[in-house]
């Protein structure tokens, strides 16, 4: 038997599928026909020799044999857009596309001034800012540039140590007023604290060295860094927060200063061979240099 020829727009479709759980919505989101989309499954599934997709009230349902192609998939479809932005691009002047990864709390509130004044200077740049705080795939062409919170070990990615950014204990005045403000770690048991849902590396490094910390009680609880700040400028309770940030706000009172900080070592990443592409290069500096001077606006020599 002869099985029918694959291209990429075929797992382009297997993957709608698998994000969108049903045909009729991979279909919507691809600007295809839901015949076309019912057309690569049926392909997919021929080739395979197996069901990809087993119905169930909640839509369409992968098999083990879908989840285990998902990972090349997403590979092929990170090539796929590392290749339109290369073409996007000319090789002696930036212009082109770049993408760009990062947190989502470095992305709303620490980029988009550095991004709108490269722009400004390269108008023939475009930009697309991917936020999630997981950590993407540079070697994998997910992303051309990346933010990240921990040191790349990677041979083929090129670095640049931006340094540590302080993060601190605050509360806006507000809360404080109706609640008092407490003088030691310990009386921040008798309040209203913001926190994460899961124990990401930083705060583990907290509780490490301030074991007194280990039984407090988050009373609102989020892994979003920006629906933290939100509770926090909204006299919601105290929380941790990037110096930088609640400096912009005249209204956060740091916490327990030299009793409660530490500093979250930030790094610049991107691939090597990207080195010698205008748009990439360009966009690599400009962060570079914004991130060191929002870094060392609060912190001081980088750590």
């Amino acid at each position: 038997m002869i099985k029918p020829a694959l291209d990429w727009d075929h797992y382009r479709t297997f993957l709608a599928i698998l994000e969108e759980g049903s045909q009729s919505a991979a279909a919507r989101v691809l600007g295809l026909t839901q015949p076309t989309v019912a057309r690569h499954l049926d392909a997919l599934e021929a080739a395979a020799g197996k069901p990809l997709f087993l119905r169930s009230p909640q839509g369409l349902a992968p098999t083990e044999t879908a989840l285990s192609m998902r990972s090349s998939a997403e590979t092929m479809a990170a090539s796929a857009a590392a290749l339109v932005r290369a073409a996007s691009g000319d090789t002696l002047s930036p212009e082109g596309t770049v993408r760009i990864s990062t947190s989502e709390v470095i992305g709303l509130e620490v980029l988009p001034p550095l991004l709108a004044e490269l722009q400004e200077r390269y108008p023939k740049l475009s930009v697309e800012l991917s936020l999630s705080d997981a950590v993407e795939d540079l070697l994998k062409q997910q992303a051309d540039i990346a933010v990240r919170m921990v040191e790349p070990t990677q041979g083929a990615l090129l670095s640049r140590r931006i340094g540590g950014i302080p993060i601190g204990l605050f509360a806006h005045r507000r809360y404080l007023e109706r609640h008092g403000t407490p003088g030691t770690i310990e009386d921040l048991a008798a309040h209203r604290l913001i926190g994460f849902d899961s124990q990401l590396p930083y705060v583990r490094d907290i509780l490490k060295r301030h074991s007194e910390m280990a039984a407090l009680r988050f009373d609102f609880r989020s892994d979003s860094n920006v629906a933290q700040l939100a509770m926090i400028r909204a006299g919601g309770g105290i929380g941790m927060c990037q110096v930088g940030l609640a400096a912009r706000d005249p209204d956060l009172v740091r916490l327990l200063a030299g009793k409660i900080e530490l500093h979250l070592m930030t790094y610049l990443v991107m691939h090597e061979t990207l080195r010698a592409v205008p748009r990439c290069r360009v966009a690599f500096d400009a962060l570079a240099e914004g991130l060191i001077a929002y870094r060392s606006a609060t912190a001081g020599p980088a750590p």
